[in-house]
């Protein structure tokens, strides 16, 4: 199976049955046994796709004598593969991107499409300028009505630079398991990159983590570096008794654990048992005995656990606006269906808080920046909790005096991220 192969099938399970891109990704790569740079292949193409939809529809249409909704959608797949690769892959020959398109028509649409495919295609790669679109909502390929909602949270100054960053090709950024590693040792295996800011942080190009050695000998795990930055932020030590409330995939935890030298206590919750078996074989996979796992809902309240811990990490759930560029398929999803999300995440942020020792530290973050979802929210919490405070924190030259933070994938080359720190009185 070639890597276009793989991200056409991906394509058509993300349109017929609703999967998300890097889920069936994962799951399509494994079965069509890519190596890691086949893999690296059909990640690009199918999230450049997805990325680009409004836009390479807009390149189709122009050149297409019919429209566009007329086609089969199988063949319109096959389409914006094609003028994906002419109009953004400057290392793919055009002849290349036009002659596989017309062979997949072939073996899964049809002979009469193939004709189709071959004459749209051509006729793109022929062309001496691609039209340009003057919406942004085509240009960015984001709704109106998403466009709308990040310009009230980021300005009129970011908007344009923070949508292009969505369709930028994200690296993959994994943290080294210091415990068991030497970061540069781990970085020439990898031949990666430093990370601009976080020691200890590598960056690479993507493909399937889970085939490489370092990941099997517990070297390294996925996180990006805005999520290791709320960890730091927390100032944890040896000894320390830490909570993580909304743990899944874990790499809070292990972070935790790496900067805790294994030594005291996290517990990792989280709602679903099946994510946090993940968890545990992450934790056992990198020796980092001292997280242990736990099913819970992070709103019940657990009276045998108040001020138990000297740490809460709380990640709450929230409507990830800050990692389109991870998964664009989050920004065709439906505004209307976060809508709930500051309440359940306030219910969290109460409920876990009672269970810190006085003087000791929650982190709340999100990967949005929906200010709805993050500044108002720690607002709302600090409104009802006196017993609280924000703290300042600092890394480097990343400074939140305020003791709020929102990083920006076109300021700080992370996910978008947010991360409150607040102090427990004493």
């Amino acid at each position: 199976m070639s890597a276009r192969d793989t991200a056409l099938a991906v394509l058509i399970a993300c349109r017929k049955s609703g999967a998300w891109s890097d889920s069936a990704l994962k799951a399509y790569i494994a079965r069509d046994g890519l190596d890691r740079r086949d893999a690296a292949f059909a990640t690009r193409l199918c999230f450049g796709v997805i990325q680009n939809r409004r836009l390479l529809d807009f390149y189709i249409a122009s050149f297409l004598s019919g429209k566009l909704k007329s086609l089969q959608p199988i063949v319109l797949d096959i389409l914006r593969l094609g003028a994906y690769q002419i109009a953004f892959m400057d290392r793919v020959p055009s002849s290349a991107a036009v002659n596989e398109a017309v062979n997949q028509t072939k073996r899964f649409a049809n002979l009469r499409a193939a004709g189709l495919v071959n004459g749209v295609l051509r006729a793109m790669s022929r062309a001496e300028a691609l039209p340009e679109p003057k919406e942004l909502s085509v240009r960015y390929s984001h709704s109106p009505e998403l466009i709308a909602r990040l310009r009230e949270n980021v300005g009129d100054a970011l908007l344009e630079p923070l949508l292009k960053s969505h369709n930028e090709v994200p690296p993959t950024t994994v943290q080294v398991n210091t415990l068991r590693a030497e970061t540069e040792e781990v970085r020439q295996a990898l031949q990666a990159e430093k990370h601009p800011w976080l020691a200890d942080c590598l960056q690479m190009e993507s493909g399937n983590l889970e085939a490489l050695a370092p990941f099997a000998r517990g070297e390294i795990y996925a996180q990006d570096a805005a999520s290791k930055l709320a960890v730091l932020a927390a100032e944890l030590r040896p000894g320390m008794r830490v909570l993580d409330c909304c743990a899944a995939p874990g790499g809070k935890s292990f972070a935790a654990a790496i900067s805790m030298r294994n030594e005291g206590e996290i517990l990792a919750c989280d709602l679903h048992a099946g994510k946090l078996r993940r968890v545990a074989e992450g934790a056992a996979r990198m020796g980092l005995f001292i997280i242990q796992t736990q099913p819970r809902d992070a709103r019940a309240y657990i009276a045998e656990e108040c001020e138990r811990y000297d740490a809460v990490l709380c990640d709450a759930p929230c409507s990830g606006l800050g990692v389109i560029r991870k998964k664009p398929d989050i920004r065709e999803k439906a505004l209307d269906q976060i809508a709930a999300l500051p309440k359940i995440q306030l219910e969290i942020l109460q409920t876990v808080s009672r269970y810190l020792k006085p003087g000791g530290t929650l982190i709340y973050s999100t990967c949005t920046i929906l200010k709805r979802e993050n500044e108002e929210l720690v607002q709302s919490f600090l409104q009802g909790s006196e017993d609280f405070s924000l703290q300042p924190f600092a890394y480097g030259e990343i400074n939140a005096p305020s003791g709020m933070l929102t990083l920006l994938p076109c300021v700080h080359g992370t996910d978008g991220f947010f991360i409150a720190k607040l102090r427990k009185n004493v």
